[in-house]
């Protein structure tokens, strides 16, 4: 007696692969050709009304001429009875599911679907904006595009950098670029918060009091040291900076559409200076790093003020508005449209959460930065071409995302380790999703 046949286990899920019964068919009539015989041991086997008689003639013989049909298995005369389907009448291919199986695996998700042509407009014409500055400002490509994802993401911008490499310079092209208003402050120890957010006039003519508005009302708004004036100033600008309005003699103002805070502040010189606190630190979007020019681009700075370049005409120098506000609405749109997993938006928490957990840090990324970090490599995805965010954006955007957010212990400090250091240990510890 031979040994019952055992299932192999399925490739795919690794369980036994399931039996089907075959269901009888109905027997045909011999033509002369040689029958089959799995097909008549499976009918014999499944249905009892035909097994044959013990004096049945054995399957060899049934090669020979055909025989007359046995009056128990004759065709009826009515209508034929269909077949059932075959999917019943034959076991699936080993190593494959069905779908009435219950471990089958759900069906793939549909792809992220492709840029639109209004996307990929937008995309170009602000990536024109980078081109023009570029007639004004060499060697700070990055920078431009920070400025850009800020303005996609409504934040704003803390510039640092030494004195004499375009800070000033790199907000005035990107206003006639992209034709936004913008309004320059020097902050001084003596600067008080009326002067920035305006403040009421008496007007003698009509005996009543008028508001005159500061230069916050403006597109980009140039804080320049910002580090050099009280905290009483600073703070004047906190509403400005999250609420979009500004409060006077318990009136709100609304700002204008797009509003930019760009803040700079000089990092080798703090005498006389009052360091942002860390709840305001908080509230700018991103902090940009603008570092000395390479010896080719000073070669290429030097050589335009040789050939006549003035600063201060940016017209001369070809700078002309290749967008406007209604591309980055637009475009603000269309970054709000792009997708992000469930495994992108834990790698980001995640990432947060390890700074929290850094010896190194005695404070570290709030959930305002977690926020901060997906609104940031969203606009990045976006205007790398893509409708959704990837790990790699992530950790793109992160150092200019976080890098203020973070604060070192005093032990730390004395032993060399700076914020970027911090967080490229915590990007290379945290797992990466797949």
């Amino acid at each position: 007696m031979t040994e019952p046949h055992q299932p192999e286990p399925d490739q795919v899920s690794g369980l036994p692969e399931p039996q089907f019964t075959p269901q009888p068919l109905p027997p045909e009539v011999p033509t002369g050709a040689p029958a089959a015989e799995e097909p008549v041991v499976a009918a014999a086997a499944a249905d009892p009304a035909s097994e044959q008689p013990s004096d049945a003639p054995a399957p060899e013989e049934l090669a020979g001429p055909p025989a007359a049909p046995r009056p128990a298995t004759e065709e009826p005369t009515g209508p034929p009875v269909p077949a059932e389907p075959a999917v019943r009448t034959e076991p699936p291919v080993p190593g494959t599911l069905t779908p009435h199986e219950p471990h089958a695996p759900p069906p793939a998700p549909p792809g992220p679907p492709p840029q639109s042509a209004a996307s990929v407009e937008l995309r170009q014409r602000l990536a024109a904006v980078r081109t023009e500055v570029a007639k004004a400002v060499v060697g700070q490509d990055a920078a431009v595009t920070g400025l850009v994802i800020a303005l996609l993401c409504r934040g704003h911008v803390l510039l640092e950098g030494v004195p004499g490499v375009a800070k000033t310079l790199l907000v005035r092209s990107l206003s006639g670029a992209l034709d936004l208003g913008t309004k320059r402050v020097q902050f001084t120890p003596d600067l008080m918060p009326g002067d920035v957010t305006g403040s009421l006039v008496y007007d003698a003519r009509t005996a009543e009091f008028s508001f005159r508005e500061g230069p916050v009302f403006t597109n980009l708004l140039l804080a320049d040291e910002i580090n050099r004036t009280p905290p009483k100033t600073q703070a004047s600008l906190l509403e400005a900076m999250e609420e979009r309005q500004v409060s006077v003699d318990g009136t709100p103002r609304p700002l204008p559409d797009p509003f930019l805070v760009i803040a700079t502040q000089n990092p080798v010189e703090y005498e006389g200076t009052y360091p942002l606190p860390e709840a305001q630190l908080d509230r700018f979007l991103l902090k940009l790093l603008l570092p000395l020019p390479e010896r080719a681009d000073e070669i290429e700075v030097i050589a335009r003020h040789s050939a006549g370049f003035d600063p201060r005409d940016l017209k001369a120098a070809g700078v002309s508005p290749v967008a406007d506000r209604v591309v980055l609405e637009a475009a603000r749109a269309e970054v709000a449209t792009v997708a992000v997993s469930p495994e992108v938006l834990g790698y980001i928490v995640d990432v947060c959460r390890a700074t929290r957990l850094s010896p190194s840090l005695s404070l570290g990324v709030s959930p305002r930065g977690a926020t901060a970090l997906l609104a940031t490599s969203r606009a990045w995805a976006w205007l790398s071409g893509r409708t959704y965010v990837t790990p790699d954006d992530v950790k793109a955007l992160a150092h200019p995302t976080l890098r203020h957010r973070v604060q070192l212990r005093p032990e730390a400090e004395l032993e060399g380790v700076n914020a970027e250091t911090v967080l490229d240990t915590v990007l290379a510890s945290v797992p990466v999703p797949r």
